[in-house]
């Protein structure tokens, strides 16, 4: 940034402050140039001929003139590949021990001095040079991944770099040429991700960063999917990093393909990754065993929320919920923001304007505790303040991120000048954790983390802590080079654990503004919209696509867009709030100033409409708890590309406006202005349009109805979709099977907010003499209502 583009920054964020994020980013830049290693010369290294191999469980060790690869095959058919020794741990992504060896798998030579990897569900090739091949049992090339190239000081000043933060490296990769990507976190445009580079570096997008691209929560996920079979790459490696792809082109059958690229690039730490293959259910089945299970958010979290800034005070919080109430809108929560702390300093409360914050949440809460609960946000930054019970706690505890020289590191968070705890220390962790009783005995049911990328605001540079930091990281110790992208993770990590702690029989709430892999072990997200207007209703949709399809299957999108732009027109609205009903997380946000976004602020119609999406949601609460079962058990995400249950349907695989809610349904947003009629490609099979009845079948394109009044939804021919009844209790919403087929669902009733295991209860639907007849595994009753719908058909 020159001079003119610094004193524009400081006019935006006003002068004091302005002057204060500046010298706040030349601190950090001063302390990176002190302690970092200056660039120098640099020698190239690549892995060399192999000289050998030994064998272990799963596989085994290659050895090159330069360089070893390790090779496992685990016994669910996950392919680990690590380099200059490698290991799957420690690592931020895995849960707990990663999984068991094939005891089946063999490594044996191959030609050309090459090696292999035999296993029942997948085969590893190593050619004599590096390269790595994943194929089928059959023999076809799922990718071929080139022999890494590693870039390390000449002048050995970080001694022996091989494998250290001093190793900068790249890897190539072709895989073929109909493959289609997907995935690295929640991306726009997408989710199919087109060719071009993609940054692995968390950014939030703060009044003082608007760059273009900037993710706060990035994973370097990758999905390939193309019609010899799909397969999911994870470079396990938290440095700053540059995906670049390059989708491949077909010769039209001439053979001359050009095969699809993928070029990984990491500023440090170890190359590895592992490679899960199969069918998408398959593939994120084995993602949830590595990563761990998606957690189970508390049924009330699966309703309509509100958020509000919180600098209206109660009174400002008691308009709304009534506002909701007043005009039959349902409501299960109400989001504070900043503005409901004293200066915008965590773990308080402005008691002026919340002078009984727990008597509060104690009404809206009902007497019955079906009402309304309370949100509150959590900022990681720590006003650094003698005096401030959080910054005097965490200095007694040795908690804050520290500089080179031992210092706690000074950023500037919203409240002032700051100081950061650092999660990748346990004790630190456990000491975090402890402090949402506080938040807990203010009447809180959930908690939002935001600004944990984690956030210093700047005026140039990256709005975060400096690269020189000090990390724990769970006692190895390194920088924040290592720990950024980790930071939010570790801070969901401290969060949840402290709240299991804390409540150990209720399921917590708990959104985190930023993430890595593994984030769905401790809560859920949203989407990261930079642009506004019909463009960001896309982007929204795209980022739930893709979080799924990475492992975070509870996020959604904020109705109307990012807060600070522009007022969305009523028809941009309803359809914003029409397709948010359909995710799983559903919230309306509220920000300071005259752009008000409860659906009331919108004229009737919109009203009208809102408030028969939002009934809908309701009748689908059900049928949400059970996915979210589903997801807790099997990886599954809410949200499926139409691709979902057949990746070889090109035309599937090129849907980009569409999803999949479940096996069951169909959603087709409407994403562009003035569309009343849209085109729907459909997956193989019968579909109902829900709302006329009328009968399409698929594979192929039909073109539904999309009044203002609704979007269209299409159930499955033979899906059974629990749904709440007119009273309240579960009932069986049967599509009809067609003449001789079969179908069939779940239904998981969850009988509270606590961790008890329920049981999946199995359904069968078959067409016998013309009726059609519903089947409740190992019983001889069916148990609920059952209305049939499309007999007729």
């Amino acid at each position: 940034m020159d001079a003119r583009g610094l004193v524009r920054s400081v006019r935006l964020v006003g002068a004091a402050r302005g002057l204060r994020a500046a010298r706040s980013a030349w601190r950090g830049r001063r302390a990176d140039a002190r302690a970092l290693p200056r660039g120098g010369r640099e020698r190239a290294r690549v892995p060399g001929p192999a000289r050998g191999a030994e064998p272990r469980p799963g596989g085994g060790v290659v050895h090159f003139e330069r360089s070893s690869l390790r090779v496992r095959v685990t016994a669910g058919g996950m392919v680990f590949c690590g380099w200059d020794g490698a290991a799957p741990d420690p690592s931020y992504a895995l849960a707990g021990s990663y999984p068991q060896a094939d005891p089946r798998a063999v490594l044996e030579p191959d030609k050309d001095g090459g090696w292999r990897v035999v296993s029942e569900r997948v085969l590893v090739t190593v050619t004599r040079l590096g390269a790595v091949e994943v194929r089928t049992p059959g023999g076809v090339v799922l990718r071929r991944d080139q022999p890494p190239r590693w870039w390390e000081p000449a002048d050995g000043a970080e001694g022996d770099a091989r494998g250290g933060a001093g190793s900068r490296w790249t890897q190539r990769s072709e895989v073929p040429a109909d493959a289609r990507f997907f995935g690295l976190g929640g991306r726009a445009p997408g989710p199919r991700l087109r060719g071009g580079p993609y940054r692995l570096w968390n950014a939030g997008t703060v009044p003082f960063r608007t760059g273009r691209g900037a993710r706060s929560l990035t994973m370097p996920v990758l999905w390939v999917v193309a019609d010899a079979g799909g397969h999911l790459v994870f470079h396990d490696n938290s440095w700053d990093g540059l995906v670049t792809l390059r989708e491949g082109l077909e010769g039209a059958g001439s053979g001359h393909d050009r095969p699809g690229r993928c070029e990984v690039r990491m500023s440090g730490g170890p190359l590895r990754y592992w490679v899960l293959t199969g069918a998408p259910s398959r593939v994120l089945n084995g993602w949830r065993a590595l990563t761990g299970a998606p957690v189970l958010p508390p049924r009330w979290a699966l309703g309509h929320q509100a958020g509000l800034w919180g600098a209206g005070g109660e009174r400002e919080v008691r308009r709304v919920v009534a506002g909701y109430a007043g005009r039959g809108l349902p409501l299960s929560a109400v989001h504070l923001g900043a503005g409901h702390h004293r200066g915008r300093r965590g773990f308080t409360v402005d008691s002026g304007r919340f002078p009984d914050l727990p008597a509060l949440a104690e009404a809206l809460r009902g007497p019955d505790g079906s009402g309304v609960r309370l949100v509150s946000c959590v900022d990681p930054a720590v006003r650094a303040e003698p005096g401030e019970a959080v910054y005097d706690g965490g200095l007694g505890e040795d908690a804050f991120v520290r500089d080179p020289v031992g210092e706690p590191v000074r950023g500037l968070g919203p409240a002032g000048e700051a100081v950061y705890p650092d999660f990748t220390d346990p004790r630190v962790r456990k000491w975090w954790g402890g402090l949402y009783s506080e938040r807990l005995a203010r009447g809180f049911a959930g908690f939002c983390h935001e600004m944990n990328d984690p956030v210093s605001l700047a005026v140039f540079g990256d709005a975060t802590l400096p690269r020189s930091s000090g990390h724990c990281l769970e006692s190895r110790g390194g920088d924040h080079r290592e720990a950024h992208n980790v930071y939010a993770l570790a801070m969901a990590r401290a969060g949840f654990e402290g709240l299991r702690g804390l409540r150990p029989h209720e399921r917590p709430l708990l959104l985190s503004r930023s993430g890595w892999a593994g984030l769905q072990r401790y809560g859920g997200t949203w989407t990261d919209q930079t642009s506004a207007g019909w463009e960001g209703l896309r982007d929204a949709l795209a980022q739930v696509i893709g979080l799924g399809l990475c492992g975070v299957p509870y996020c959604g999108a904020d109705v109307g867009g990012p807060a600070g732009s522009p007022r969305p027109s009523p028809e941009l609205y309803l359809r914003w709030f029409q397709l948010a009903a359909y995710l799983p997380l559903f919230r309306t946000p509220a920000v300071p100033g005259p752009g008000r976004l409860e659906p009331w602020e919108f004229g009737p119609e919109v009203l009208e409409h809102a408030r028969a999406a939002l009934r809908e949601r309701e009748r689908l609460l059900p049928y949400f708890t059970t996915l979210a079962r589903l997801a807790h058990r099997s990886g599954a995400p809410y949200v499926r590309p139409l691709w979902w249950a057949a990746p070889k349907d090109r035309a599937l695989r090129e849907c980009e406006d569409a999803f999949l809610l479940g096996d069951a349904l169909l959603v087709a947003p409407v994403l562009e202005p003035g569309v009343v009629r849209r085109t729907v490609p459909l997956p193989r099979g019968r579909w109902y349009d829900t709302a006329t009845g009328r009968v399409h079948r698929g594979p192929g394109r039909v073109v539904v109805e999309a009044p203002r009044a609704r979007i269209p939804v299409l159930a499955r021919a033979g899906s059974v979709v629990p749904v709440a009844g007119p009273e309240g209790g579960i009932e069986l919403e049967v599509w009809a099977p067609p003449p001789g087929r079969t179908g069939g669902g779940v239904v998981a009733a969850d009988p509270g907010d606590g961790f008890g295991r329920v049981e999946l209860e199995r359904f069968s639907v078959r067409v016998l003499d013309r009726d059609v007849v519903v089947v409740r595994e190992g019983s001889s009753e069916v148990g609920y209502p059952v209305r049939v719908r499309g007999s007729g058909a």
